[in-house]
Order: C-alpha cells, then structure tokens, then sequence
C-alpha cells in the first residue's frame, strides 16, 4: 500500500494541479491534495507506527475508531445488561434515581434467572410494610470518645486531583443534605470538601495534606485538619482493591499548582503514591498508628481499608489487637471489583480478593478472634444497587461505601477517559473547559436524591422479605441460580448418564 500510495500520489496530484492551472480555478482541491499527500510521504518514513507506515494516511482511520470504541460499543453494540464495569440498566437505573424519576422497567426482566450467575431475594407472602425513616449506624468503639451515626451508605474514595472541583463540591452539597458521609480520598482535604458535608478523611501512603517535605507523616498538619468539625472519622488506606499493592497515580497533567499545595508535593509532575506506609511495617506497628490518629484527632473514629490478599496478614492483625487492647473503629474491605482513574491492567484483572469471599472471610475471622462486636465493617467495591448493598450487608458488613455510583449521579457516562483528562463530563479532569459543562446546584440534588431512592428501595426489599431490621438480614434471604441448576439436575437428570 505504501508504494502505491506514493506512486499513484504523485501522479494524482500533478494531474490535479494541471487541470486546476488549465481551468484556473478551484486551487484549494490540489492544495489539499498536496498537503495530504506530503501528510503520507512523512507517514512512510517514519519509524514509530507500523501502521501509518505501511498504509500513509488511511491508518489515521484505525486509531480515530480506535478512540470512539466506548462509545461505539455504548450507543450501537451494548445491549441493555451489557458493559463493563457496570452494565446499561444498572447505569439507568442510577441516572433515573439521581433524577428522582420512575425507576420502573417495563415488560419483565432481562436476566437470564435460570443461569448460575442469577442472584435474588426470597420474598415473603406475609411481606411488610416498608420504613420511611433510612437506616444508619453507630461508628466508634470503646476506645473512641466522639462516636459517628453514619448513613448505611456512603461516598467512597475519591480525591480531588482525580476529580474536578465541581464534581467535588456537588458530592459534599450532596451529602449534607442526604446526611451521609463523603470519603476525600487519600489526596487530602481540598477547599471543595468544606461545603459542610461530613468527612471521612483517607490518609494513603502518600500522606498528602499531612506530609513533611520528606513525604513522612506530619503529626501537626494531621491534628490541624483532623479536628476540623466536618471531619468526622479518619481512615487508614493500606490498600485498594483496582490495584492492592500498588501506589494510587495523579497524572502530571492533572497536578495543578492548586492540588500540589493541598498535597504538599511539585506541581506538574506525575505523583506515585507509595506501595505502604513508611510510620509502620507490620501488624503492631498499624495498630499503634491507628491509636496515635485517634489521639491527635481528639477521639474520632479511626480505621484503616485494604484489599484482603494473603489472609495471614489480617490473620496477624486480629491476633495483635488482642495482644495490644487496641481496636481500630472499622474495617474498610475494598473488593478486587473496585474501581480506580489508572492502574496496570494486570492489577485491576488479576490482584485481590473479590469482595464476597473477602467480607465473608473478615467476618469470620474477627468473630474468631472475639473482635467482630469492637468494631464496624465497611463494605467497598462495586457496591451500586440496593440489591448489592443488601448482599454486602448479608455477608457480614455492617455499611456500604461506593463510588462509581455517584459518579454516575454526577452525570458520568463511563466514558472510560478517567485517566487522560478528557473526561468529557467534567467529572474526572481538571481541563477548565469540561468542568464548566457541570451545575453544582442540579448535580448536588442528583447525588441526594441517588443516595436517598437507594436506600428507600433497601428498605422496600427487606419489607418484602419479610424482615423488620437490618439485623436481620442474612445469607438465608438470598437465592442464587447454581441453586436452581441442582434442582434441574435433579428433576431432570441427564439420561445420557447411563450410556457406556
């Protein structure tokens, strides 16, 4: 192709320029071909892309395709429980609750039920009347002195710096009307949290906004922001579940000067946070970092989160809280499902425990270890319909946190850009221009009313179960299509089983 298209070029754009000479008119038809052929003769000798080089200028259609898939696939190929991460009905249904509007669906499911995958409730023909009041939870153990009554359901982590500042302030407006929580994430806490919202602040490995020159723990600019009335707990990011074991990344494209002085790093660069924390290295060592937290925020809840990976560490953990008599407030169990704006493919696909057999594990471990009434377990990790909140509630968590939810709520498209800055929302990026295209006054009431239908619904299928409580809710609700495939098996077994 290369050799034709420079032969054939030539021969092509001379004759234009002749008959446009001849005729003497329309010249701007052979400059265009001129540019676009000299656009191919610089194609065939560069040496960078195969593509271009050996098909000159009919390559660029590759990668413009290549650009628009996600979207390609949401608008002409996706079906309705399609997509990945989250599927075009979940999706749905959190645009219409954001927008306090029917979530109804006409005409019956779309699931395949009798496949093993299926999940659902068992219903009760005595079902009761739902509870308007949401459901919420005390958080703050023995050793707390300002114990928080948290929503069932939260805002998970989220930093400004991977979020625009709009997007930031439309969640925390959001929370304080709604009365949940709003995690910072472990960028620290920027201007746009304080919009009298209720803070869980997340210290990472980076330990941004309490961070010396060094990149060590400040215990003075900890105690500075930590007793902050809006902050109201304080959590410990050991790990996290799209990419456990590897430090969190702010592009340098999104480290503005203005995010570099709340994280007290260089602006424009590319910020890696660190793979662990550098105030501890084993099972003692966290649990003493958990107690000097508590102390210098003024007895706040304090907890640490991490993505459960070899379980002879939390094992460890568990076994040094007896040993210490000191009991963090909660446990964040991020599942290897959860989200992130950039991590290696082979972290998101293929590090941490999912966070079914995660929750189920923690759970009964600290039961074990006579741990599980000292604190709270919070459940992270692709935790979007009520449905899975129930489920996260049922294998042992005690509240939910998400994020991806909320994103949506704000007007995400899963566009799938978080991590270019072309998010074309104006949720993850700091590009000015896309910002603007987001209303803090219409996406805040978006993030209320997300956060409210929700948990409404939670409490329409406990009714429907049943069930008077929260503490009533277990495994024993739930149904699952493997199940199913049993009962076929047995009513229907396979007459091919005798065949020799």
């Amino acid at each position: 192709m290369r050799d034709k298209f420079l032969s054939w070029g030539i021969v092509l754009v001379a004759a234009t320029w002749v008959v446009a000479l001849l005729i003497k008119a329309h010249y701007w038809i052979p400059t265009l071909l001129t540019a676009i052929y000299a656009l191919g003769v610089y194609n065939s000798y560069q040496t960078k892309h195969a593509i271009l080089r050996n098909f000159p200028v009919l390559g660029y259609f590759r990668y413009f395709f290549e650009g628009i898939s996600p979207e390609m696939q949401q608008y002409f190929i996706e079906r309705e429980t399609d997509g990945k991460p989250f599927p075009r009905n979940q999706r749905s249904a959190v645009y219409r609750r954001s927008k306090n509007l029917s979530d109804t669906v006409p005409f019956g499911t779309q699931l395949e039920v009798n496949h093993r995958k299926y999940e659902g409730i068992k219903h009760s023909i005595y079902a009761k009347s739902p509870k308007e009041e949401l459901p919420r939870v005390w958080v703050g153990g023995e050793q707390c002195t300002e114990p928080y009554h948290a929503s069932l359901f939260n805002i998970s982590a989220m930093s400004f710096g991977a979020l625009s500042d709009r997007a930031q302030i439309s969640l925390n407006k959001g929370a304080k009307k709604g009365n949940f929580y709003h995690n910072t994430g472990e960028g620290g806490i920027s201007p746009y949290h304080l919009e009298g919202g209720d803070l869980c602040w997340q210290i990472g490995t980076g330990y941004f906004g309490c961070r010396d020159e060094e990149g060590r723990f400040n215990p003075e600019l900890f105690t500075k922001y930590s007793t902050l009335p809006s902050v109201k707990m304080i959590e410990i990011k050991l790990s996290q579940g799209a990419k456990p074991g590897h430090g969190g990344v702010l592009p340098g494209v999104k480290n503005t000067p203005e995010i570099a002085k709340i994280r007290h790093v260089t602006p424009g660069m590319t910020i890696i946070s660190p793979p662990s924390h550098s105030s501890f290295s084993d099972a003692a060592g966290l649990l003493r970092f958990v107690q000097q937290l508590r102390e210098l925020s003024g007895g706040k809840p304090v907890g640490f989160k991490l993505c459960i990976g070899d379980t002879k560490e939390f094992e460890d953990i568990c076994v040094q809280m007896n040993v210490l008599k000191i009991y963090p407030d909660f446990i964040t169990i991020d599942g290897a499902e959860g989200g992130t704006g950039a991590a290696p493919p082979e972290f998101s696909d293929g590090v941490g425990m999912p966070l079914e057999p995660a929750l189920i594990f923690v759970n009964r471990t600290l039961r074990n270890y006579n741990l599980r009434n000292k604190l709270r377990i919070i459940a992270s990790g692709k935790v979007l319909t009520s449905l899975d909140i129930l489920r996260a509630v049922a294998m042992g968590a005690d509240m939910c946190n998400n994020a991806r939810g909320f994103m949506f709520s704000l007007g995400c498209i899963q566009a799938l850009r978080c991590n270019n800055n072309n998010c074309p929302t104006g949720v993850a990026t700091q590009d000015k221009m896309l910002i603007k295209g987001l209303d803090v006054t219409d996406k805040a009431e978006r993030v209320y009313h997300f956060h409210k239908n929700t948990l409404h619904t939670c409490n329409e299928l406990i009714a429907a179960a049943g069930r008077d409580s929260y503490e009533e809710v277990d495994a024993s609700m739930f149904m699952r299509g493997d199940e199913f495939e049993h009962l076929s098996d047995k009513y229907f077994p396979d007459i091919l089983g005798n065949v020799r």
